[in-house]
């Protein structure tokens, strides 16, 4: 009897026995394998066997990307303002022995080590250059943290701040600046606005005094062009006219008188100070005087004496126009 409990006892110490050889590590995880206390090796994922009561588990390393938060911090710019400042940190273990036995807390000490180089970077800047340069920001503290942690096995992947909080009379007096700079630069559009308006405006004046300079120009040469065709004519009648008198044609004289008693009859009806027009010439008289100066020239054609000029009748007394009656 005594013998099978021993027995049952023995299996249950092998069972015992085997489980604790057994181990099985998690994707994404590394442990540390220690030896009696001392560090030996380290079990990837899956199945592994230790030593019983010598091996034991140390550490359990977690490998994967991991997001460390930054508590919100008040901080001092280089121009004295006081800014609230929060962040993350992403980083990931690639040496599990040194995550393990080079840093007492790796969690705490990325964080601390965050939030003091965050301190010094921004302390050196103005107020609009940590607000206006957060990429810069990121950079250097990325540069900074990584250096620092590369002896603890630890990459760091990212570095942002979430938010920026100056006080609120900051913030107040940053809104009356914009909106002064805005207000400015609207001024400054309209003002050029106007200008370049102007600038057109006059450009267009310029241009259509030239055409209209160019057009005076222009009428005035074709109206000499035509004053001095038709004194061209004028002359060329003339002269043909005098041809004519002097082969003694006395039509031509006849016809050159008339076109010029007409043009002066003419002359009187278009004149706007003229409303009735009286004819103290009758057109006998003008005949009877066409009819010497034809004579006239007949005789001088001849080389003769000329004959004696006939009287000419006597003109009649000029018909008065009505009250009603214009000529």
């Amino acid at each position: 009897m005594s013998i099978s409990w021993f027995v049952i006892a023995l299996a249950v110490f092998a069972v015992l026995v085997v489980f604790s050889a057994a181990t099985v590590v998690r994707q994404g995880y590394e442990y540390t394998l220690e030896r009696f206390g001392r560090f030996v090796t380290v079990l990837r994922p899956g199945f592994s066997l230790i030593i019983p009561f010598i091996d034991r588990i140390g550490r359990k390393i977690n490998m994967m990307e991991q997001v460390l938060d930054i508590p919100g911090q008040e901080i001092i710019t280089k121009d004295n303002a006081m800014v609230a400042v929060d962040g993350v940190v992403f980083f990931q273990v690639l040496d599990a022995a040194k995550a393990a036995y080079e840093v007492s807390d790796l969690y705490v000490a990325i964080m601390q080590l965050t939030t003091t180089n965050l301190r010094t970077v921004m302390g050196s800047m103005d107020l609009d250059e940590t607000l206006s340069k957060r990429d810069e920001i990121n950079a250097r503290l990325l540069i900074v943290v990584d250096q620092a942690t590369h002896t603890w096995g630890v990459k760091i992947t990212r570095v942002e701040i979430k938010d920026i909080r100056p006080p609120a009379d900051i913030v107040n007096a940053m809104g009356r600046q914009m909106k002064a700079e805005r207000e400015k630069r609207a001024a400054i559009l309209e003002a050029e606005g106007l200008r370049a308006s102007e600038i057109l405006r006059a450009e267009g004046q310029k241009q259509s005094q030239i055409l209209e300079a160019e057009g005076r120009r222009e009428a005035a040469f074709r109206d000499a062009e035509a004053r001095e065709r038709e004194a061209e004519a004028e002359a060329k009648a003339t002269e043909m006219v005098s041809s004519a008198i002097a082969s003694g044609d006395a039509q031509a004289i006849n016809y050159f008188v008339a076109q010029k008693y007409v043009e002066a009859v003419r002359e009187f009806a278009t004149s706007p100070n003229s409303k009735t027009i009286f004819m103290p010439v009758e057109l006998s008289s003008l005949v009877g005087t066409l009819g010497g100066i034809g004579e006239l020239v007949k005789a001088a054609r001849d080389d003769g004496p000329p004959p004696p000029p006939k009287p000419a009748p006597r003109p009649a007394a000029p018909k008065r126009p009505g009250p009603f009656e214009t000529v």
